[in-house]
């Protein structure tokens, strides 16, 4: 990829150069106004005792070693993604198994990954792989429908000591699943419309674990309620003209209705 850099440095240069050209004509460069002045936080309550610990538990860091699953030199890519899905199945049975377990189906719907994951009705996705722990080897970026819930789960998984160990866990409603770098970006709906929630976990080599890094709420567009439709009035129909005792009159031209404008919406 850094081989491909001086070619588009030059074509940079070749726009600023082309940019600079054409500022003396009537279309060049307007100003935009005044810049606001950067105010610096007001830092309030400068005596309230800091907290020490926080008020609920956060799961910053989530570490487990996945039981019966290994691979010829710990190599990540012969790991059967739907055999661990069975094991997280087998190790959490409160959250699968029961009637009242909250990702009850999850199990029984494995039986239609005969083909693998990503097929069919397979709750398991198909899998990816990149090196996020910076060891040089891949790992195991993993995904499976929570059902009954709208609910996805993401998991990363690695080999450490020939021990598949699962570096990552989350369980939320998806917009998306992003890689970047040694990072996991996780976009949820969020409950206004017009925004979304954007998580980021990266990897972090003193905890040997992904640890949650960002919590975003961000716009992700103009939202504009959807309106009712205003139908187009009807003309009325033209008068009848009244017969005039020396000549004939024109009938009246008929009504052209205005259109009104409709609402527009999502």
């Amino acid at each position: 990829m850094f081989r491909k850099r001086p070619a588009r440095v030059t074509a940079v240069v070749a726009l600023l150069l082309a940019t600079a050209a054409g500022c003396g004509d009537a279309g060049g460069l307007r100003a935009a106004g005044s810049t606001e002045t950067a105010v610096s936080p007001a830092r309030l309550w400068p005596s309230l005792r800091p907290a020490a610990s926080p008020a609920w538990p956060y799961d910053e860091v989530q570490i487990e070693t996945v039981k019966g699953i290994t691979a010829p030199g710990d190599d990540i890519r012969e790991v059967d993604p739907v055999a661990v899905v069975r094991a997280e199945i087998a190790a959490h049975p409160s959250d699968y198994k029961g009637a009242k377990a909250p990702y009850r189906d999850t199990g029984a719907r494995l039986a239609a990954c005969g083909a693998g994951p990503g097929h069919g009705d397979c709750p398991v996705l198909r899998p990816y792989y990149r090196d996020l722990t910076g060891d040089g080897r891949d790992d195991l970026t993993l995904g499976f429908r929570l059902h009954p819930t709208n609910q996805t789960a993401v998991r990363v998984y690695t080999f450490e000591g020939h021990r598949l160990v699962q570096v990552f866990a989350n369980d939320d409603a998806v917009i998306g699943v992003e890689l970047a770098g040694r990072a996991v970006i996780i976009r949820s709906p969020a409950g206004i419309a017009g925004y979304e929630y954007r998580t980021r976990w990266s990897w972090d080599a003193d905890q040997r674990a992904m640890v949650f890094t960002r919590d975003e709420f961000l716009r992700t567009g103009p939202h504009k309620p959807t309106r009712a439709r205003t139908p187009a009035p009807t003309a009325p129909p033209s008068p009848v003209p009244r017969p005039a005792p020396t000549e004939t009159a024109a009938p009246a031209p008929g009504l052209t209705p205005s259109a009104l404008p409709g609402g527009s919406g999502r």
